[in-house]
């Protein structure tokens, strides 16, 4: 099954529980963003554009919504509107340092081999905070088997290469400059990194 159709299942599904769930992590990853006041947004993976399309993002600011997959830009673009749409990775990100007040990369590190370079990537594009999002395990997982998703691998979702909890994904961003703020919205993690070499 391709990846933009196992990221936009959720956001489909009818399940009361499941559709409280998701609305809980966008008004946290809204919060998040309002604290910063931020002028320039870049959304890093923004898959189908579910940050555009929930008005996640502040009123007025036409983002930067940037992922790696030519189609999940166009279905963001068609359903969501607004903003820029450029075609890159979050391993190089093709923007000067410092370009966006604040950097949002969720539900993306958790599918790289190597996270943590993509990490300091988001951290130089931006100047004040880089907000991150991450499944909260094994919750995320015991949430799957509840769903009957992804059975046969106990709930791993399959193309989840990484897997934090509080404590282990606050020591993966103990190397960002700043103080990193974890917050709790069951089944994520969500990170509010506040840059200080900007």
């Amino acid at each position: 099954m391709p990846q933009t159709a196992i990221r936009q299942e959720k956001y489909r599904d009818p399940n009361p529980v499941v559709s409280f769930v998701i609305r809980r992590f966008f008004d946290r990853v809204r919060a998040m963003v309002d604290g910063v006041a931020p002028r320039s947004v870049l959304d890093a993976g923004c898959g189908e554009g579910e940050l555009l399309r929930r008005g996640v993002l502040p009123a007025g600011i036409p983002p930067v919504s940037l992922d790696l997959r030519l189609e999940s830009l166009a279905d963001a673009r068609n359903t969501a509107g607004g903003g820029r749409f450029v075609c890159g990775s979050v391993l190089s990100l093709p923007f000067a340092a410092g370009s966006f007040d604040v950097v949002l990369c969720l539900e993306v590190l958790e599918h790289l081999d190597q996270p943590l370079p993509a990490v300091h990537e988001l951290a130089r594009v931006a100047r004040k905070a880089v907000i991150l999002s991450v499944p909260y395990e094994p919750y995320f997982r015991i949430g799957n088997v509840m769903r009957g998703k992804h059975l046969s691998r106990l709930g791993d979702h399959p193309e989840h290469v990484q897997h934090w909890n509080f404590r282990t994904f606050g020591s993966f961003l103990s190397s960002v400059p700043g103080r990193v703020d974890l917050v709790e919205a069951f089944p994520w993690i969500i990170a509010c990194c506040h840059l200080s070499n900007r």
